[in-house]
């Protein structure tokens, strides 16, 4: 791939294409056409060979070991941070713990800083379309307190009412949560205008950025929110990675969630004397050559260029949802003024796992469920959607036949 930037006058993505090992196979003897993104994206070669390269090479424990090998795993893993510090803008590397990916991280908010602040008749506030892993965290710690948790409404168009969410900023809220972009229907939430609301009052927000960081970049200065989490396995990197933002002043009035090795400054049965934030909240041997493959997704997504994947992005989901709107009996769940590439849908007459089904048979993969969302398919008073999320390698020509297959499974179905 080009060491600049692409512009989206000059976005090659056959040639990007070429970098994700994957997207060459078949699929019951069809061409793949990978359209479950929002659920875990490819990886590029360059995220493969970082992995490979740190089992081959450098494989070792980190800050642990004074031999070459374990400098070079700590290098690798602390560089990982600093990627990421970068990716996120945050104002300081310190303010950024490796975690296993939102859920992990959410959790983390939950039990170390927010419980401690819990007591009965407090609350925290979420949205309707959150996936789970910003609802039942909170209702956990919620259950342990007397405090309850409380959702904002949405409208039939998937997005949040923003003036509704804001009144329900009330004293007894000790934590805002929110979603920055929708995993079912591809809303972007206004998350400046309620961190700002946030800051009148004085509640912190939380915001969940894995379904974001795949598709715009991210400041979280600018944001102006508390928390912020992302998840790798969603933007390129593998499995069992992600961050947890937050500023410094939580995080050190926080208290560990894991103990063990590596999160202390020293052991007495008397008491222990953790290590300084970020590393005091991350206990154990992490996922290190995980987080090697994170630093050389950022470094992918530096070389490829936002601009040019946003323009591509944004193409195809105008291409899909035009081609969507066409199919008889075709209804679209959520139609946001502003949205990333997902698009959740049913037909008439079909279930949703049946028509995922039978695509997968036609070489198309696209999630079939509730998506981890039961409160918004709830809302919308369905059992689940099908949903095709799309990513900056895939194309028109995989839109067209997703659409084709679409039509030709719907008719078995009839």
């Amino acid at each position: 791939m080009n060491a600049q930037p692409n512009s989206p006058d000059t976005f090659d993505v056959e040639r990007v294409r070429a970098d994700f090992p994957v997207l060459t196979r078949t699929v019951h003897g069809k061409p793949l056409v990978y359209f479950d993104n929002a659920n875990t994206s490819q990886k590029p070669a360059s995220v493969i060979d970082a992995v490979d390269d740190y089992y081959r090479r450098h494989n070792a424990n980190v800050s642990r070991s004074v031999h070459q090998l374990g400098d070079e795993a700590t290098a690798a893993y602390e560089g990982a941070r600093d990627a990421l510090a970068r990716f996120i803008h945050a104002p300081s590397r310190d303010e950024v713990v490796l975690t296993t990916g939102t859920t992990q991280s959410s959790n983390l908010v939950a039990y170390s800083f927010l419980l401690p602040r819990l007591k009965p008749g407090d609350s925290v506030l979420t949205t309707q379309m959150e996936h789970h892993a910003n609802i039942v965290p909170w209702q956990l710690v919620a259950q342990r307190s007397g405090a309850t948790v409380k959702a904002a409404p949405i409208n039939e168009r998937g997005e949040l009412i923003v003036e509704k969410y804001i009144e329900l900023l009330t004293p007894e809220v000790k934590l805002a949560c929110l979603g920055h972009v929708s995993n079912v229907l591809g809303t972007v939430n206004p998350v400046r205008e309620i961190a700002r609301e946030c800051r009148k009052r004085g509640i912190p927000l939380f915001v969940d950025g894995s379904q974001s960081a795949p598709h715009r970049p991210i400041d979280v200065q600018a944001l102006g929110c508390d928390f912020y989490a992302v998840t790798g396995h969603k933007m390129l990197a593998p499995t069992g990675t992600g961050l947890l933002w937050a500023k410094k002043q939580y995080l050190e009035e926080m208290p560990p969630f894991f103990g063990g090795g590596d999160m202390i400054r020293e052991v007495r049965f008397s008491g222990t004397t953790f290590a300084d934030v970020p590393h005091k909240f991350e206990a154990g041997t992490p996922n290190i050559a995980g987080f090697a493959g994170v630093a050389a997704a950022v470094d992918y997504y530096d070389q490829l260029g936002w601009d040019a994947i946003r323009a591509h992005e944004q193409a195809l989901l105008e291409h899909a949802t035009a081609l969507l709107r066409e199919v008889p009996g075709l209804r679209i769940f959520g139609e946001a003024a502003e949205k990333e590439p997902v698009i959740s849908f049913l037909i008439d007459g079909a279930q949703a796992t049946d028509l995922a089904t039978l695509l997968d048979l036609e070489g198309v993969a696209v999630r079939s469920g509730h998506h981890c969302a039961h409160p918004l398919m709830h809302f919308f008073g369905v059992p689940a959607t099908l949903r095709a999320s799309l990513a900056f390698y895939n194309t028109h020509a995989e839109v067209e036949a997703f659409v084709a297959a679409l039509c030709k499974v719907r008719k078995l179905l009839r």
